[in-house]
């Protein structure tokens, strides 16, 4: 950010905090897009590395737009729904390597979190046609490097279209729902590989290598869809819960010149184990593949011949309690690889031979590498992301591939983010803080300097200074040994010789970080509003959450929700003792993991929490899925004490404050089933409790009138359970604590 731009701002809202803070954020305003935020549209870099595109929507049509990286104006319009005939609009689109094609999807359907099915056009730039891929609606069209076919997924099986001769070749055939899927990944991996294509197209657009799920002995979960319809419908789909079958996986590669698939089969046995990413290296017959056993605390990388189908095992990574799988392996020209790992204690960038030879360890300290962007050959640089300023914080870097003349490339503290040109002249980064709404900025990708401005939310942060807000106050607390993170939003008009409520949210979930210098978008302004209202909302990142460490975050291993939860009630406790906590109105909210914690706060810290909203939470960690769940604690079978002394449904009876308790019954993720196992518990325990369920609604519990009424209930209930001695002075409480007594 720019020094007196940031000096201009800052006089600014010093100024507006003085005077004309007067308006309070309503509800209504926070989710009816009075606070919206202006985003970029995600770009697409163009080869040359001087020019992106952008798929803009006008007037009903979509169109692709070249614009200029240096001046930041359009070059022209690439192409334009309306001057196709078969294509009303479209959403997405992909370039072929060669950019003389485009992929462009229409009606675009979702199935899970990241599976869509969609129809899908091959526009030719050079010619101006358009070609259907399929009449079918299909999944993960895929452009062959060299641009003359696409690979996809339809009905469970794959299929590779000849974009030269117009035929369609089918590759598999014995994909069948909820038993076979070919090339696509099944509910589990989805969810938390955090991918959809299973199949890989090799360097000489030849061969296709392809994952195989047979899911035939995965147990099968239902979810009623009760929609408008006379008689509800189900959706039924395969989920291994832990402890349960997976589906038996295998690695297969198709020869497209002889018309024939091969199944690889390594030299080390495997039972029970995981595929969770194939790569092709930069030699067209070797295929790079990371195999994982059902702990997931070892990793595999083979290199695999694709006409021998012999495998080399060049990297074997093991931890006492997981090994994280990414996305980072990159292939050099030599073949060479760079690779993220925790191995010394905290995630840093490494480099290997094609053999898997150490040659150095790029970065090194007690901080982590939190995003990586990619390696430029010409300059023999690697750029990355990290934590270099502070756990809290994120800034952008580059370093030699020899781990030398390390540069910092962004100037402003809070968070960071980059998104380079193909050859890495520019980034456009984007920043934010606890106070400045997200900004975005042109930068040399040498010296980070700026180029040019593109687009800020200086509008926005003006119309805020005109409400009652406050600071978010970041700090550390020292909880059970350790100095955890925190925020603080205090009302504007407090006054340290009153008494608040204190409201506390987390997540808590292993790696994961809530305690973050950046703009928060939707919740911070609920956070705000409850401020205006006379609460003081906290939030403590405790152990098991990530940023500081491998050991920090993986104290909790077998041990889900034991120290999290120490941790929240060592933290509410600790804060009750200063003089502006009410010790008698203390609440906590969470959702998914955060609900497995706020309901296991309230039960076992009973003394200290006093109210607890728990969204969409899992209740008992049997009834989620193997990879999550056993990531961090093992099987069931192998751990049934760790999965029953601290899921809160076997805590039901400890319950002695209020507890709301909300689901939607769409929910594929963390499903209805956990909340309804709760609210039985709670019945058979005799504990009153509130409760809010969803109908159709999924994980995110959105849509329509959804989160506006959603917010208020939990609103409603906070001020009908912390809210009854807001805003007493000392004095006020002491008199009335004789009065009670």
């Amino acid at each position: 950010m720019n020094i007196l731009k940031s000096f201009a701002l800052l006089v600014f809202f010093v100024t507006a905090l003085a005077s004309a803070q007067n308006k309070e954020i309503t509800l209504e305003e926070i989710w009816d897009g009075s606070f919206r935020t202006e985003r970029m549209d995600a770009l697409h870099s163009m080869k040359n590395g001087q020019q992106y595109s952008v798929l803009n929507f006008a007037n009903r049509t979509s169109q692709i737009d070249i614009y200029d990286y240096k001046t930041l104006s359009k070059v022209k319009t690439l192409v334009n729904s309306a001057d196709i005939n078969d294509i009303a609009y479209f959403t997405n689109y992909t370039f072929s390597k060669d950019e003389t094609k485009v992929l462009l999807a229409t009606e675009v359907e979702p199935i899970f979190r990241r599976s869509t099915l969609g129809k899908y056009f091959v526009y030719d730039t050079e010619s101006n046609t358009t070609t259907l891929v399929s009449e079918d609606k299909i999944q993960e069209p895929t452009f062959s490097p060299d641009g003359t076919k696409i690979g996809y997924g339809f009905n469970n099986n794959l299929y590779v279209k000849d974009l030269n001769t117009g035929k369609t070749q089918q590759i598999t055939f014995d994909g069948e729902k909820n038993k076979i899927i070919n090339g696509i990944t099944d509910w589990v991996y989805e969810e938390e590989f955090s991918f959809v294509r299973a199949f890989e197209w090799n360097k000489g657009s030849d061969k296709i290598a392809f994952i195989r799920f047979d899911e035939t002995d995965v147990p099968e979960f239902s979810m009623d869809v009760y929609g408008q319809q006379l008689y509800q419908t189900q959706q039924v789909f395969k989920y291994p819960k832990a402890g349960e079958t997976n589906s038996d996986v295998s690695l297969h590669i198709y020869d497209l010149a002889k018309n024939k698939a091969n199944e690889v089969k390594l030299d080390k046995t495997y039972s029970d184990f995981y595929i969770p990413r194939i790569k092709w290296t930069n030699d067209s017959n070797v295929l790079s593949a990371q195999y994982m056993n059902r702990h997931q605390n070892e990793l595999d990388l083979w290199m695999i011949n694709a006409e021998s189908l012999v495998g080399d095992l060049v990297l074997a990574e093991t931890d006492k309690a997981y090994v994280d799988v990414t996305f980072n392996l990159t292939f050099l020209k030599d073949n060479s690889f760079i690779w993220t790992s925790e191995k010394d204690g905290w995630n840093h960038i490494y480099h290997y031979d094609k053999n898997g030879k150490l040659i150095n360890q790029v970065t090194s300290g007690e901080w982590e590498v939190t995003n990586y962007y990619g390696y430029n050959d010409k300059s023999k640089r690697i750029f990355y992301q990290s934590t270099e300023d502070g756990s809290i914080n994120r800034s952008v870097y580059s370093i030699g591939l020899n781990g030398k003349n390390k540069q910092r490339l962004t100037k402003s503290v809070g968070t960071n983010s980059a998104s380079f040109s193909a050859d890495f002249t520019y980034f456009i980064n984007s920043y934010s803080s606890a106070t400045n709404p997200p900004e975005y900025t042109l930068n040399n990708s040498k010296t980070g300097n700026l180029v040019k401005s593109i687009k800020d939310n200086d509008k926005l942060a003006q119309k805020l200074a005109q409400y009652k807000t406050s600071q978010k106050e970041f700090s550390t607390i020292k909880v059970n040994g350790n100095e955890l993170n925190m925020w603080m939003i205090k009302p504007a008009d407090f006054d340290e010789n009153k008494t608040y409520p204190l409201f506390m949210y987390q997540y808590s979930g292993p790696g994961s970080q809530q305690v973050a210098n950046r703009w928060n978008g939707s919740n911070d302004y609920w956070y705000q509003h409850l401020a205006q209202e006379g609460y003081i909302v906290v939030c403590i990142d405790g152990r098991g959450t990530g940023y500081k460490g491998a050991n920090f975050k993986k104290v909790t291993q077998n041990e889900l929700g034991k120290y999290e939860v120490e941790d929240q009630i060592a933290a509410a406790k600790q804060l009750a003792q200063r003089s502006y906590i009410d010790e008698n109105n203390i609440g906590i909210w969470g959702w998914s993991y955060g609900g497995f914690m706020s309901s296991n706060a309230l039960f076992k810290g009973n003394d200290t929490f006093s109210m607890a909203i728990a969204v969409a939470p899992v209740t008992s960690w049997r009834f989620y899925d193997t990879i999550y769940t056993e990531r961090y604690m093992t099987t069931p079978q192998e751990n049934p004490s760790g999965y029953d002394e601290n899921s809160p449904i076997n805590h039901v009876g400890k319950l002695k404050g209020d507890f709301l308790l909300i689901h939607g019954t769409g929910d594929d993720n963390v499903h209805v089933q956990n909340t309804m196992r709760m609210v039985e518990a709670l019945i058979q325990a005799d504990k009153q409790f509130d409760w809010m369920i969803y109908p159709d609604k999924n994980h995110g519990i959105y849509g329509g009138n959804t989160r506006l009424h959603l917010y208020k209930k939990m609103t409603n209930f906070i001020h009908n359970t912390l809210g009854k001695e807001r805003d007493m002075s000392t004095k006020e409480k002491e008199e009335q604590v004789k009065v009670k007594g």
